[in-house]
């Protein structure tokens, strides 16, 4: 049996930062991770970021009672359509379970970003499906 988890992702576009003060207040939840794009390996990015840059965030795991949120600063203006705002992130162990996962939901839908490796994961990609909701899908690391 596959191991699959799903946990709503909200996208923002440089305001990550304010949207998790915010929800630590409204919601009383609390930071279990975060790392912003500077706190990546500099081979991650084709070319040098600005200082601003290195401040978003690119991922951070908060905690409301039983329930995790996922909450990130997108590359500039990647999500900026109406409704693109939340995504469900689906993590699961193995890149091949990944890949069908993936191919599955693009079936009348449309890739927002292929399915590769990346330094935080050896399988990642965003599809939105026929329904335009978007999944980004992670594999984790063994």
């Amino acid at each position: 049996m596959m191991s699959m988890q799903m946990t709503p992702f909200i996208m923002l576009d440089g305001k990550a930062e304010a949207a998790i003060r915010f929800y630590e207040e409204a919601l009383q939840a609390k930071v279990v991770f975060k790392q912003t794009f500077g706190d990546a390996p500099p081979q991650s990015w084709n070319r040098p970021l600005t200082e601003e840059e290195r401040k978003r965030i690119a991922h951070c795991v908060i905690k409301a009672g039983d329930t995790e949120l996922f909450v990130a600063d997108a590359d500039a203006g990647e999500y900026d359509q109406p409704g693109s705002q939340v995504s469900i992130c689906i993590s699961v162990d193995k890149a091949d379970t990944a890949r069908q996962t993936y191919e599955s939901l693009q079936q009348g839908g449309q890739i927002v970003r292929p399915l590769a490796a990346i330094y935080f994961s050896p399988a990642y990609g965003i599809v939105k499906d026929k329904f335009d909701v978007v999944f980004q899908i992670f594999t984790k690391r063994s």
